[in-house]
C-alpha cells in the first residue's frame, strides 16, 4: 500500500494543510502508517494532480500563504475501492532490536537496548491513552462507538495501544529474563 490511502483517509477528517495534516499523522496515523511532512507534502501534490483532492490557498497575513487540501468525489471513490479489498498480505514484523536481541551475546547490552524500547513503548502508550481521552470526550467507549459519526480511528487507536501494550508485556519479561541471567552470572 502507498502513503496515497493514507493521506486520502486522513482527508476524510476534513480540509487540512500540509501542516494540519502532519500533526493528525503525528497523532492517529504514527501507530500504523508513519510519515514524514515531506513525504505528506509530495504525495498530496501527487493526490492534486490525479485529481483525488483538491487545493485552495488562503491568504494570511503574518505567516505565508497555505494550501488546504480536501478529498473530491475521485479521491473519496477511490478511497472507498481501496477499502473494500482484502489486504494484500498479512502484517509482516520487520524490527531491528529483535535481530540484535537475536544476536546478543552480551546480556547488559541487550538490556539496555530492550529498556531503551520500553521507554519508547511507555511514552507512545501515554500519547495514545491521551489522544484517547480527547476523543472519547468524557463519553464513555460504548457511548462513542455507538454514537460517533465516525469510528475508524478510534479503532485504528485501539490497535495502536493494543500493540504498545504488548511491547511492553513482551520488554517486561525479556527484562526479567536477562536480569536472572546477569545475575546468575
Amino acid at each position: 500500500m502507498s502513503l496515497k490511502y493514507a493521506v486520502l483517509a486522513a482527508l476524510l477528517e476534513g480540509e487540512a494543510s500540509g501542516y494540519e495534516l502532519s500533526k493528525l499523522f503525528d497523532i492517529s496515523f504514527a501507530n500504523f502508517w508513519p510519515a514524514t511532512p515531506q513525504q505528506l507534502y509530495r504525495e498530496l501534490e501527487r493526490l492534486a494532480q490525479d485529481g483525488l483532492v483538491e487545493a485552495r490557498f488562503v491568504q494570511q497575513e503574518r505567516r505565508p500563504n497555505k494550501r488546504m487540501f480536501t478529498l473530491t468525489e475521485a479521491g473519496r471513490a477511490d478511497l472507498r475501492a481501496f477499502a473494500a479489498e482484502p489486504p494484500r498480505r498479512p502484517t509482516a514484523i520487520r524490527d531491528e532490536l529483535l535481530i540484535k536481541v537475536q544476536a546478543m551475546e552480551d546480556p547488559e547490552t541487550a538490556r539496555a537496548l530492550v529498556d531503551e524500547r520500553r521507554g519508547w513503548a511507555r511514552g507512545k502508550l501515554d500519547r495514545y491513552e491521551r489522544v484517547r481521552g480527547r476523543l472519547l470526550d468524557g463519553r464513555t467507549e460504548e457511548e462513542y462507538l455507538r454514537d460517533a459519526e465516525r469510528i475508524g480511528p478510534y479503532l485504528t487507536l485501539l490497535a495502536g495501544i493494543s500493540f504498545e501494550e504488548e511491547n511492553l508485556r513482551w520488554c517486561d519479561r525479556v527484562l526479567a529474563v536477562l536480569g536472572r541471567r546477569v545475575a546468575a552470572g
